[in-house]
């Protein structure tokens, strides 16, 4: 089994690299059959077994033998079969959403080597290949976020996404640096001396997940790479690019876990997120900008797990999440193909009726992502929350998670009443559920039911019984009841009032979406300081006076000085003929 394993690795990932010269209706097919394959290793691997495979070093320098290295461990293969199924079902979906696209072809392997990229990253066994991956995921999220680039606000979207990116990417660079420098860059030879590690390429972990993973302060990017097409943005906020920050840290964990600082870093950043990511999904009407900021909050959830010293459950979050975001973004792509690029969910309404199966399957995407008993999300969300409530940290960020629960349940409750129930707003012509819809979503729905009871009859369920009081139980139920009751309330009462402008809390929330000191204030006033410099302080005073004219205005006193001539024909003949009539007068006189 020990060999089979590597070999079935890579076969996938070269699989992969030959599908992105196929043709596009074959992928759909290859990628079933590779997630077919992928599936056979994962029962040998699942008892916390753990493969490396190494070539020989590519590149030799006196402190570090860098070489291509791949680590299969129980993260690598859980999420191999995870991320292939997931693009899978996009791919599926993409050839019917993209069909009227001119470049359908170039898209499809566009999706392929994202996931190549991810690839990369998951099965990574040192930073210099991981660093490789996460550019690459990079760079192909940034190809895709522009791909319409024919509109300005896809080209900026791309820009900023990478832009943001590149921030959180000087922190992983910088770690890296570290680590040749006075540790070693190899997976496992990090992890025996991680207790000697400083908390400098800590800090730079930590920077490159908050950029990657849209954590607080580097999230605007996020609800911006709406701009895509919707199977982007399923595949970006599903398995791929948002959720490699996080899996740097839960990989990366035993570094971590020993340092206090890093800790309180993780569970303040995250709680923040959480928070701040509900609130703001709340204040929002764009169906797709919704569900982006509901991604930061999952993953802002994430990471407070990790700050709580529980990387497995993270993980178990980031499983569960891939299919019900997956499918949220592939059903509200079907709706907004439907209403003729519609995306404004005030615009929307009778749904349920008009596309009955995509609107079931939205209502239950919905669902597990509120957290409803014996859904996918409910294994993972409300152990999280109970994790939380037993943890002896602080009440800080139990409390913000708990409101965060309670704002997710509202803008899921709101997405559901406002599309699916009541009337068409628009006039549109729907299109039937054909196949190319209606398979993906349905794979995506059973994952969306069960990969929680899956997850829970594997071997990794090996959790203590802890005994709680009921109220501390149902806690995270509770708040999700409570958040429900507040939306259908609040859509109840302000259904029949006439549209008001948006309060100052909400156009707070809203605005905090995007950022509005760096996005705004923070550029423009960077713009204006470059623009006076560059033309007033050194066209206007340094080119003036130390340029040519200062060099000319130096030199021609010193000319004068040191010579007379002054190119004056008038006064040189003049000087000249006086002097001859002078001499002349002198002799003839004399």
């Amino acid at each position: 089994m020990n060999l089979i394993t590597p070999t079935i690795t890579i076969t996938i990932l070269m699989s992969l690299i030959i599908s992105t010269m196929q043709p596009p209706h074959n992928t759909k097919n290859n990628l079933m059959l590779l997630f077919i394959i992928s599936l056979i290793q994962i029962n040998p691997m699942l008892n916390n077994n753990d493969l490396t495979l190494s070539l020989t070093p590519l590149i030799i320098t006196p402190t570090e033998n860098i070489n291509i290295s791949i680590t299969l461990d129980t993260l690598s293969m859980m999420f191999i079969p995870i991320a292939l199924f997931i693009t899978w079902s996009i791919t599926e979906f993409s050839t019917w959403y993209m069909a009227t696209d001119p470049y359908n072809n170039k898209f499809i392997k566009y999706l392929l080597m994202f996931l190549i990229t991810m690839m990369v990253i998951i099965t990574a066994n040192n930073m210099y290949q991981l660093f490789i991956g996460w550019e690459g995921v990079g760079i192909m999220s940034f190809l895709l976020i522009g791909w319409w680039h024919g509109r300005q606000d896809a080209n900026t979207a791309a820009l900023q996404a990478i832009i943001y990116n590149r921030i959180g990417d000087i922190g992983l660079i910088m770690t890296t640096a570290w680590l040749m420098t006075t540790s070693s860059i190899n997976m496992q030879e990090l992890m025996i001396q991680h207790e000697t590690t400083n908390i400098i390429p800590l800090m730079g972990l930590l920077a490159a997940a908050t950029g990657k993973s849209a954590q607080f302060s580097l999230h605007p990017w996020l609800p911006s790479a709406m701009e895509g097409p919707t199977p982007v943005s399923a595949l970006l906020h599903s398995s791929t690019m948002v959720v490699a920050g996080i899996f740097l840290l839960i990989r990366l964990h035993p570094v971590l876990n020993n340092n206090k600082i890093m800790m309180t870093s993780c569970l303040i950043l995250g709680a923040t997120t959480t928070m701040f990511a509900a609130a703001a999904a709340t204040t929002h009407m764009d169906i797709k900008k919704i569900i982006a900021l509901s991604t930061t909050s999952q993953l802002g959830l994430m990471m407070t797990m990790i700050g709580l010293n529980q990387p497995t459950l993270a993980f178990l979050h980031m499983i569960t999440h891939s299919f019900f975001k997956a499918l949220m973004f592939l059903c509200s792509g079907s709706y907004i193909h439907n209403l003729n690029n519609e995306q404004d969910i005030r615009m929307m309404g009778g749904m349920l009726k008009t596309s009955p199966m995509t609107s079931s399957f939205l209502i239950i995407a919905n669902l597990s992502l509120m957290g409803m008993p014996f859904l996918s999300g409910f294994y993972s969300k409300d152990t999280i929350i109970e994790t939380m409530a037993n943890s002896h940290t602080n009440s800080w960020t139990l409390t913000t998670t708990l409101i965060a629960t309670i704002l997710s349940a509202c803008y899921s409750t709101q997405i559901m009443l406002t599309t699916l129930t009541n009337y068409p707003r628009t006039r549109h012509n729907t299109h039937n559920e054909t196949k190319a819809i209606i398979n993906p979503l349905t794979r995506l729905t059973l994952m969306s039911i069960l990969a929680g009871t899956l997850t829970k009859m594997t071997t990794l369920q090996t959790t203590t019984t802890i005994t709680m009081p009921k109220t501390i139980k149902l806690t995270a139920l509770l708040a999700t009841m409570l958040g429900i009751l507040l939306s259908k309330d609040l859509s109840n009462t302000s259904y029949q009032l006439k549209p008001k402008k948006p309060s100052k809390l909400n156009l707070f929330f809203n605005q905090l979406a995007y950022f509005n000191i760096p996005h705004r204030t923070v550029t423009m006033n960077t713009l204006k300081i470059s623009q006076q410099t560059t033309t007033e302080l050194m066209d206007l005073w340094t080119l003036e006076n130390w340029g040519p004219k200062g060099l000319s205005n130096t030199l021609t006193p010193m000319i004068h000085l040191s010579t007379q001539q002054k190119n004056m024909i008038n006064n040189y003949m003049t000087t000249f003929t006086l002097t001859m009539v002078m001499l002349l007068l002198y002799f003839y006189l004399k």
